[in-house]
C-alpha cells in the first residue's frame, strides 16, 4: 500500500511511526511533514491546506489512503474534496468535523442530547456577554468558538479577567474569526483525562486513555498551550468511569452526530472532567489529540491500517482493539518563551543516543532539515516519550531520555505526570 498523511506536527509523526510498523504499507507520502517524518516517508512541500493540490497528488500517485492528522484541513473539509474524487480518506466530513471547528455546536449538542457537559451560553455580542459576566459566579471559562490551537480557553477567576478575556477574544480577535462568537462556561473541577476513540459512522471504540499537561510551567501554571506533556494510561479513568463513558458519552455522541445527518468517521477526541457528580465532557476534538497520540499509538498493538480501514468501511464492530500492559510519559522538549515569543534555527543534537533504543521515540513536531543539521522550527520542537512497566517507570524514563538531546533555549515542564504519584 501507498499512504499519505496530511500534517506537520509530532501528532503526524506518531501517525507515521505507526504505519510504517503495519506489514501492509510499503511508501509512505507525508505533507507538509517535518524533519523526523522525512526519515520515514518522503514529504511533499504541499501544505496542509492545498486540497486539490494533495488530490492531485494522491491520484497522480495512486494514493491507497490518506490520513488526515490535522484539524484545519478537516474542518475545511478536505475530506469532501478527496471523496468526491473517488479517492480513499481516513477522517470526518466537512458536516460533522465541525464538532471541533465550532464549540458552540457540540455544546448545543450535548445539551440537545443529554451528554453530560458544564452549564453554558454562547455570545456573539461582547456587550451581552459581559451583561452575562456580570450576573455570574465566578471563577468562568471563556472559550472561542472556532479553532485556536489548543490555546482560545481562558479560565477567568475575577470579574476583571472575565471581561478582559472577552476583549481578548471578540474585539482584540486574539485568535481571529475563532472569536466571532464564544462560549462562556461554568467553571468545574476534577482530573481532566483524554480518550481517543475510531468511530466509522455507527460504531465507536475507546482507545487507551491518556492525561495532557496544557499550561506552559510547571504546577499548571502560564498560559495555555497545545500541550506540554501527556502520559497514559490515567488511574483516574476506572472500569467503571470508561462502561459510564460508553453509555453516556461515547456512543449517545455517534447516535447524535447520525440523528443529525452528520455521521462521524474518522477519530473523536474527547476530553472529560471527572468531577464529583460524575464525568463531564470538556471538548471533543475530530482527530488525534497531540502530545497525545504520542502515548497512545506507542502502546496499540493493532495494526492501525486495519483499524483505520474498518472504520472507512463501516465495520469497526469486527474489530478488538488491544493496547500494552505498559504505560508511557511523553515530554515536550519546547523552545524557551513559547506558546508567546521564542527563537527559531537553533541547531538540535543528540538523536544518535536514541538509536536502537526499544520503548524510546522522539517524535518531532516544530523541526526543519537544513545544510547545517536539524534545527527548531517552531514553539513545540519535540516530543520525547518513553515507555514503562507503570506510570512511575515511563516517567523516570522519559524525563532521563530528554537529557540526550539538546539545543539552545530548550525548555520543559518537570512535572509531567509528577502529580499521580
Amino acid at each position: 500500500m501507498k499512504v499519505l498523511i496530511v500534517g506537520s506536527g509530532g501528532r503526524e509523526h506518531a501517525i507515521a511511526a505507526s504505519v510504517a510498523k503495519s506489514s501492509r504499507v510499503d511508501k509512505i507520502y507525508c505533507a507538509p511533514g517535518n524533519a523526523g517524518i522525512a526519515q520515514i516517508a518522503e514529504c511533499l512541500e504541499i501544505t496542509a491546506m492545498e486540497f486539490d493540490k494533495l488530490a492531485d497528488f494522491a491520484e497522480e500517485k495512486k494514493i491507497d489512503l490518506t490520513i488526515i492528522g490535522m484539524d484545519d484541513p478537516l474542518v475545511g473539509g478536505i475530506v469532501d474534496v478527496f471523496e468526491k474524487r473517488g479517492l480513499r480518506v481516513f477522517g470526518p466530513r466537512k458536516n460533522a468535523a465541525i464538532i471541533e471547528g465550532s464549540k458552540a455546536f457540540s455544546k448545543n449538542l450535548m445539551k440537545k442530547y443529554g451528554i453530560p457537559t458544564a452549564a453554558y451560553e454562547t455570545f456573539t455580542n461582547p456587550e451581552k456577554a459581559i451583561a452575562y459576566l456580570e450576573k455570574s459566579k465566578l471563577p468562568i471559562v471563556l472559550k472561542a468558538d472556532g479553532l485556536a490551537l489548543g490555546k482560545g480557553v481562558l479560565i477567568c477567576n475575577t470579574l476583571e479577567e472575565a471581561k478582559a478575556g472577552v476583549k481578548t477574544l471578540m474585539l482584540d480577535k486574539q485568535f481571529g474569526d475563532a472569536g466571532n462568537e464564544i462560549v462562556i462556561e461554568e467553571f468545574i473541577t476534577g482530573p481532566e483525562v483524554s480518550v481517543l476513540c475510531y468511530c466509522d459512522g455507527t460504531h465507536i471504540k475507546p482507545m487507551t486513555s491518556a492525561q495532557d499537561h496544557k499550561r506552559a510551567k510547571d504546577g499548571d501554571e502560564g498560559l495555555n498551550t497545545g500541550g506540554m506533556g501527556t502520559f497514559s494510561p490515567s488511574p483516574f479513568y476506572t472500569e467503571d468511569i470508561q462502561k459510564f463513558c460508553e453509555e453516556k458519552v461515547y456512543q449517545p455522541t455517534m447516535d447524535a452526530m447520525k440523528a443529525e445527518g452528520r455521521d462521524f468517521t474518522g477519530i473523536l477526541f474527547v476530553g472529560l472532567m471527572l468531577t464529583e457528580d460524575g464525568p463531564k465532557v470538556l471538548e471533543y476534538n475530530a482527530r488525534f489529540g497531540d502530545p497525545e497520540a504520542q502515548v497512545v499509538l506507542p502502546r496499540m498493538k493493532n495494526d492501525i491500517i486495519d483499524v483505520m480501514e474498518a472504520c472507512i468501511d463501516g465495520r469497526l464492530d469486527e474489530i478488538t482493539l488491544e493496547f500494552e500492559n505498559n504505560a508511557a510519559v511523553c515530554v515536550v522538549l519546547a523552545s524557551d518563551g513559547y506558546p508567546e515569543h521564542y527563537e527559531k534555527g537553533k541547531k538540535i543534537t543528540g538523536f544518535e543516543n536514541f538509536e536502537g533504543k526499544d520503548g524510546y521515540y522522539v517524535f518531532h513536531a516544530g523541526t526543519k532539515l537544513t545544510d547545517e543539521g536539524i534545527v527548531t522550527n517552531g514553539g513545540r520542537v519535540l516530543g520525547v516519550t518513553a515507555k514503562g512497566a507503570d506510570l512511575k517507570k515511563a516517567r523516570a524514563n522519559a524525563y532521563e531520555a530528554t537529557k540526550r538531546i539538546q539545543f539552545e533555549n530548550k525548555y520543559m515542564r518537570n512535572d509531567i505526570g509528577k502529580s499521580i504519584l
